[in-house]
């Protein structure tokens, strides 16, 4: 079986995707079109649940094949996706057995979306817009960012300093090693940060993603850019915290040996 998964940004598609990964009986796949060069659902289903298979953008260009495999595939399409310009690749698919799946805020009806699905999932209370927001996103692979100036700019980009954000999330990777999934929608009153399953990276810069996407409108891309820039440590800088860290768990283990 396909399951195709659209919807409001922030309506819960990702978070619905997972609850079903996690008691998947049987192989399963997924694919977000269109996510690249920023595949912040990806990186993050890949390192929660190893066994899925993450296709990517040229593999998903298969999906006539997919559907002759014994496993499930879920096609995650973002709120940018065109729903007329994938149509015609889901019609074709419907001869086997494709499942449309909205996820839609209660408070929003007789949408696209509730047209274009074949079942409606309440989705989380988001704030309707009269038009289409603006999306910008920027991957910051190989960046580690300082902690309290991520702190500072997290809280400053959520609170409207820089237009108004109707969603936001990234994956940042921070000067201790572990890498965070940042998570915001407007109308939840508190961030969601949640550590990702990676090992911690101790080396010099990260050779793994990271980035950020933001949703909302009238976003001063230049000021959000030029922040978050702000908020990457130097190679000096670098060195010094990954050096303190890895003493710090060379004594730690001694502590341990000893006890």
């Amino acid at each position: 079986m396909i399951i195709a998964v659209a919807g409001l940004p922030g309506a819960g598609k990702t978070t619905w995707i997972r609850q079903q990964l996690a008691i998947a009986n049987q192989p399963v796949q997924y694919f977000s079109p269109g996510s690249d060069p920023v595949p912040i659902d990806l990186t993050c289903i890949a390192a929660e649940f190893p066994d899925v298979k993450i296709l990517t953008e040229d593999e998903g260009e298969q999906l006539l094949k997919l559907a002759g495999l014994e496993s499930i595939t879920y096609i995650e399409l973002g709120f940018h996706v065109d729903l007329a310009s994938i149509e015609p690749v889901l019609s074709v698919l419907d001869d086997f057995s494709v499942h449309r799946v909205a996820l839609m805020p209660p408070n929003i009806e007789n949408t696209g979306w509730h047209t274009w699905a074949s079942e409606v999932v309440p989705g989380v209370p988001v704030e309707p817009a009269g038009e289409k927001p603006e999306l910008w996103r920027a991957p910051i692979s190989g960046q580690i960012l300082d902690p309290a100036s991520l702190d500072v700019f997290w809280y400053e980009l959520t609170q409207g300093a820089y237009g108004k954000v109707n969603r936001t999330k990234g994956i940042f990777e921070l000067a201790d090693g572990r890498a965070f999934y940042f998570d915001f929608v407007a109308g939840i009153p508190d961030s969601t940060y949640t550590e990702l399953t990676v090992p911690r990276w101790l080396e010099g810069r990260p050779e793994r993603f990271s980035g950020i996407e933001v949703v909302g409108f009238e976003l001063d891309r230049e000021a959000i850019a030029q922040t978050l820039k702000d908020c990457c440590l130097s190679d000096a800088t670098i060195h010094y915290y990954q050096q303190q860290i890895k003493e710090s768990i060379a004594i730690s283990d001694e502590d341990l040996e000893e006890a």
